[in-house]
């Protein structure tokens, strides 16, 4: 299956996916994944960035960003990333050259359908991978901020986490039910491979509102001759 260009919308949540180069590791202890937080909650507020989700795995890190008006500023973000944390590491390892593969993964998210679903498909990454049993107690990803067991400031708000409840502890008590629901094969199908290729989660509706909001086709086309008519 085709990859596709990375298509950045503002206020339209992504999906990224940032792998360490020949999937090694780009986190050695503990300091290395608080300082990648740390400057991510530095470069999203600099670039007007809504942070959703996050886990720093090992050798890979998933983001779920809603970019602001400015929707570029997410690759300024990921370069600024991955550029700090290729320095810190080097630095330790006394190494030189990249520690990242040299382009990052996204998805354009369809926001009323799949958003929270992705959500959930991040908070899970060190669960499926078992390296933990339960997604609480991993403390380098972003369930435990949303699921109110810790303070997280790299976390922002959005409407479908309000959805969940008036209060902050119904919300937090309802994330934490929806992400032990667990994801579906299809959910799980659908959302790896549609940021394998760089394309849009979402369905065929989403598709073609996004295609009338940049002009241009993105759904790819019938292989093939085009069938021909009776009587020609």
């Amino acid at each position: 299956m085709p990859r596709y260009p990375r298509l950045f919308i503002p206020d339209l949540p992504l999906h990224i996916a940032h792998r360490g180069h020949d999937r090694k590791p780009v986190f050695l202890q503990d300091a290395d994944y608080r300082y990648y937080l740390d400057n991510l909650l530095e470069t999203k507020t600099e670039f007007g960035i809504r942070v959703l989700a996050y886990c720093l795995m090992t050798n890979h890190v998933h983001l779920i960003l809603v970019p602001g008006d400015d929707a570029s500023a997410v690759s300024k973000l990921m370069r600024v990333l991955a550029a700090r944390q290729t320095r810190r590491v080097n630095k330790l390892e006394g190494r030189t050259g990249t520690l990242w593969e040299s382009r990052f993964k996204s998805s354009l998210i369809d926001t009323d359908r799949y958003l929270l679903a992705c959500c959930r498909y991040v908070d899970l990454n060190p669960v499926r991978a078992a390296m933990i049993s339960t997604p609480g107690d991993y403390p380098w990803s972003s369930f435990r901020g949303r699921a109110d067991l810790s303070r997280d400031p790299a976390l922002d708000s959005h409407a479908v986490f309000e959805a969940f409840g008036a209060a902050p502890e119904q919300r937090a008590r309802a994330y934490d039910r929806f992400v032990a629901q667990g994801s579906t094969d299809s959910e799980l199908s659908l959302i790896r491979g549609a940021l394998q290729r760089n394309q849009l989660t979402g369905n065929a509706r989403f598709t073609a509102a996004i295609e009338a909001r940049i002009g241009r086709r993105l759904s790819a086309k019938a292989r093939g001759r085009p069938k021909r008519q009776a009587g020609k």
